[in-house]
């Protein structure tokens, strides 16, 4: 059986999804199922139990002997978040523990870290283990992803097989849940679609036009192929970066938006806000050689190809993965 943790969420339910297409239904999935809106995420999809998050590491010691592989994907990823005590419980603590019991059971995990781990890019966005330890994130959430990638590199003992993603702006299907925390390319198809017209924030920065700002921005349908990649690839252990490789501009984004609505761009700039404007990243970009190096081989959707399929595809119909 393979462990999905955040299984309600929107990576980890539409890898369930991509689980299910390759034929594997026998599946456990973990999470706090109390939350009514995330149930259209796991409704319908082929598993063979449920188990609530403060349940599971319990369980998976009584059933470790069932247990082929671990899919660590659960999180608090609000990078609003500054209860740091809960992001410790829930980010830090709980990812050592699953971490501890695939070390004592010989057990296999991949597990979720951030590209907000890389703050404004000071030593750059690539993902060498030896310069982890040198970078500064922006948020507490960011910091909590990055004591736990400290933690595991300093760890004498560690799964015979183990990989850490650093997932970048990830976009796509089963995010409607996420509210403020959704994608801009969800946002920026509520906007069109309700006002014709899509509000940027204006450049503060003088090297980036308004709009200019850069992101990779990876489609998850991507981020379940390199999630799928890892259960058969057992081997070359360790934090790899999990972004699209090419950084585009929200212009470019918004522009993409428009084009699978089949509209003109119509595009007003706003301030960014004041208080978030000295912690405003405006260029990442993940650099993709590592995965590559292993033999990842599968190419990524463009911006537009991804937007196209995600606009035409879900948002318009408010369709599940």
């Amino acid at each position: 059986m393979i462990v999905i943790t955040g299984a309600a969420g929107f990576i980890a339910s539409c890898l369930v999804q991509k689980l299910n297409d390759e034929g594997y239904v026998d599946l456990i999935l973990v999470d706090d199922f109390s939350k009514t809106e995330k149930i259209d995420n796991w409704k319908g999809k082929k598993y063979t139990q449920k188990i609530e998050r403060s349940e599971f590491l319990v369980w998976a010691k009584n059933n470790a002997n069932q247990i082929q592989f671990i899919y660590h994907i659960g999180a608090r990823t609000d990078t609003a978040e500054f209860d740091i005590e809960l992001l410790n419980q829930l980010n830090l603590e709980y990812t050592k523990a699953i971490w501890n019991l695939c070390v004592e059971e010989g057990l296999p995990l991949v597990y979720a870290s951030s590209a907000a781990t890389y703050g404004i890019g000071e030593v750059g966005f690539k993902d060498n283990e030896a310069d982890i330890s040198k970078l500064v994130p922006l948020n507490p959430y960011g910091q909590s992803k990055q004591d736990f990638d400290v933690w595991a590199l300093k760890q004498e003992r560690k799964p015979y097989f183990w990989v850490g993603l650093k997932f970048f702006n990830v976009y796509g299907p089963n995010e409607y849940h996420k509210n403020r925390m959704a994608s801009v390319i969800f946002h920026a198809f509520n906007q069109i679609t309700k006002n014709g017209e899509l509000k940027l924030f204006r450049s503060h920065h003088p090297d980036y036009a308004d709009g200019g700002q850069m992101r990779d921005f990876v489609y998850v349908k991507d981020v379940m192929n390199v999630l799928y990649f890892w259960l058969h690839h057992r081997k070359d252990n360790g934090i790899y970066n999990l972004g699209s490789g090419t950084a585009r501009t929200f212009n470019d984004l918004g522009k993409a938006v428009f084009a699978s609505l089949d509209l003109q761009p119509a595009i007003e700039y706003i301030d960014t806000p004041a208080d978030i404007r000295d912690k405003y990243q405006y260029f990442t970009e993940a650099d993709m050689s590592k995965l590559k190096s292993v033999g990842y081989a599968i190419p990524f959707h463009t911006l537009e190809e991804g937007t196209a399929d995600y606009v035409k595809n879900y948002l318009m119909e408010a369709k599940i993965l």
